[in-house]
């Protein structure tokens, strides 16, 4: 999504929805105008190179370490937490009490973790390897997630959504949809991809989590989002990745 007054430029890399997905959802949802920069031509300054050039820059402050990065103006900033966050802030997804909104950034850096979990299933040696020449970790790896780490992490989130549904609301914090309500989303439609036979089975015990996603699938500029072509099908090349051998049994 884009026009003349763009303010904000991301980037991250094409093709993959990875670390990045989390802060266009933010976006979107916000309604924010903004560029995918490296998703653009090369010939209008897009494509990996983009994203490489971003990264040597010397006159942006701190340099930043990796993607995503979004630039605000003269401002660029990395790690996808932070990034959400201040989006968030601008478009009014956070919290209104300050107490509420450090409680908030826990849930979105715990949500962050969950992720790197997910990762690491298919690259626990390393990720300058590939899934093939990793496979027999991967499937130990796996194994213990989806027995151990993955009903944790679900529960986990169960719980704090009953919490607040005691007080009445029905997003993880608060009365109303937050970032942390997005990112939370998008760990479990990737999940739902990737090990399907898994979160199958988890359904029934953690309906709380299963029923945030849909109202956030149902928010309209959600659902505009996801039925367009800025959404990145779901691929072996980011964080969720859908290998048969490693999932449950169906």
């Amino acid at each position: 999504m884009s026009n003349d007054d763009t303010s904000y430029r991301l980037y991250y890399w094409p093709g993959i929805q990875g670390r990045g997905e989390f802060v266009r959802l933010v976006l979107e949802d916000a309604r924010a105008s903004y560029v995918d920069v490296a998703r653009l031509p090369e010939g209008e300054g897009g494509g990996a190179a983009a994203i490489v050039d971003a990264l040597q820059r010397t006159d942006i402050g701190t340099p930043t370490y990796a993607p995503p990065i979004l630039q605000d103006g003269e401002l660029f900033m990395a790690q996808t937490a932070t990034i959400c966050r201040y989006v968030a802030q601008r478009h009014g997804l956070t919290p209104d009490a300050v107490e509420d909104r450090f409680r908030a950034d826990a849930l979105q850096l715990t949500i962050a973790d969950f992720a790197d979990e997910v990762h690491d299933t298919h690259h626990p040696i390393a990720g300058a390897l590939y899934y093939e020449e990793q496979k027999p970790e991967a499937a130990r790896r796996t194994s213990v997630f989806l027995e151990q780490r993955l009903p944790k992490y679900l529960g986990y989130f169960e719980r704090v959504l009953a919490q607040n549904a005691a007080s009445g609301g029905r997003w993880l914090i608060g009365s109303d949809c937050t970032y942390v309500d997005l990112s939370l989303f998008q760990v479990i439609a990737g999940l739902e991809y990737a090990f399907p036979n898994a979160m199958r089975a988890l359904e029934s015990e953690h309906s709380r989590v299963i029923e945030l996603h849909a109202r956030v699938a149902d928010r309209p500029n959600i659902a505009a989002y996801l039925a367009s072509d800025r959404r990145i099908p779901f691929n072996e090349h980011g964080i969720f990745r859908h290998y048969a051998e490693l999932d449950a049994d169906g």
